[in-house]
């Protein structure tokens, strides 16, 4: 998600607020999920299966993260 920011100009917030910080308050655009989703696709080789019914439901870097992680264990 860093490398997504950063390549916009924006920093992805650190410390304890980090996981909870909103999406919409950083700039992080569903757009900006679809790169990051691409990325991890490359890096794990294999294509994630989500929903968008299930990506509506996402509103904090740590929704991100989670979602990411149980992709990867399916």
């Amino acid at each position: 998600m860093a490398q997504v920011l950063a390549a916009q100009g924006k920093r992805l917030p650190g410390g304890e607020t980090g996981d909870s910080a909103e999406l919409a308050e950083i700039g992080f655009r569903s757009l900006d999920f679809s790169e990051l989703a691409l990325r991890v696709e490359d890096e794990v080789g294999m294509e994630l299966n989500f929903e968008a019914a299930g990506l509506r439901a996402i509103t904090t870097v740590g929704d991100v993260l989670d979602l990411l992680v149980e992709l990867q264990q399916s």
